[in-house]
């Protein structure tokens, strides 16, 4: 708690969102165009989506804006466009060297230099990562450099402002300053607000602070409720590498992902009416009932085995 006292860059308390004041018709553009982005980045997913979002990195961009004293929001974008740079820029250093005409000792030389490089500099990128993300946030202040660089410094890895100005701008070219893309977090809270638009009698308020909860919880526990989540569409205990391929659109759903959330916190919020909930997502999604209790009920599983440890 000290070290945030240090660190934060946010000197009051974090802003909750507020439920019930946006119109219909802004709300149906929102919606839609959210739909439509996910189903275009579904289009375009590829076998490594989903790499970066294994359990120590989550864990490390989370701690990372606890300390800064962010809000939620931040660290799920930051995920978003760590992933996203991640995957451009390695492509693009692998591509480079092959378009040279490299031998193949020299590529596998290469991707060595590469992966060190990358080790040695992966630490920055999540902290450029969490920089850029609170500048498209607006209940969070900006993590300038001096922040930054106190964190940073006070983790181990000393560095100066201008490597941290350069890991900025080198994220921000190659995505193209294409970062301000929907994470997680904007999935549910838009559903939130619809669920809340068409069922007056839902505490949206209320179920909000459980989703947060629990998407932080799936995030963490990713890779093991998705693989339970496999392994029950497939009926197989080992899918196959052809099965997991395919179930990478699954994982990467942020549509379903976002009513998983609702769904689960509406059955721990308030069990007995959480049916009609499914029911309302199901309309407004057109995601089946069936898909979303599946991921309920494995979702629910490791929570009550994760806490029953």
């Amino acid at each position: 708690m000290a070290a945030r006292a240090v660190f934060s860059s946010n000197t009051g308390e974090q802003v909750k969102p507020r439920f019930g004041e946006v119109s219909l018709d802004i709300l149906t553009d929102i919606l839609c165009n959210l739909n439509n982005t996910n189903k275009y980045n579904l289009e375009k997913v590829s076998g490594l989506s989903g790499c970066l979002k294994e359990s120590r990195i989550v864990e490390c961009v989370f701690y990372v804006c606890e300390e800064l004293g962010l809000n939620p929001a931040v660290g799920y974008q930051a995920i978003e466009i760590l992933e996203r740079f991640m995957a451009r820029y390695i492509e693009d250093l692998i591509h480079g060297q092959k378009d040279e005409g490299a031998s193949s000792e020299d590529t596998e030389r290469h991707e060595e230099l590469v992966f060190q490089t990358l080790k040695q500099k992966f630490f920055l990128s999540v902290v450029s990562s969490v920089q850029i993300s609170s500048k498209l946030d607006l209940y969070s202040n900006v993590v300038n450099n001096d922040i930054a660089m106190r964190f940073v410094q006070a983790a181990g890895r000393p560095s100066s402002k201008q490597q941290l100005l350069d890991s900025e701008i080198l994220i921000l070219k190659t995505l193209h300053f294409n970062v301000n893309v929907p994470n997680p977090l904007t999935y549910v809270e838009t559903l939130l607000e619809v669920l809340g638009h068409n069922d007056g009698s839902v505490r949206v308020a209320e179920l909000h602070q459980v989703c947060v909860r629990v998407l932080r919880f799936i995030y963490l526990q990713r890779e093991i409720i998705y693989s339970s989540l496999l392994v029950s569409a497939t009926g197989c205990s080992s899918p196959s590498p052809e099965q997991r391929a395919k179930f990478v659109s699954v994982s990467e759903d942020l549509m379903l992902l976002g009513v998983g959330v609702i769904a689960v916190s509406a059955f721990i919020h308030h069990s007995s009416t959480w049916e009609k909930v499914v029911e309302e997502l199901t309309g407004i999604t057109g995601i089946s009932g069936r898909s979303i209790m599946e991921f309920v009920c494995v979702t629910l599983m490791h929570i009550t085995k994760t806490t029953s440890e």
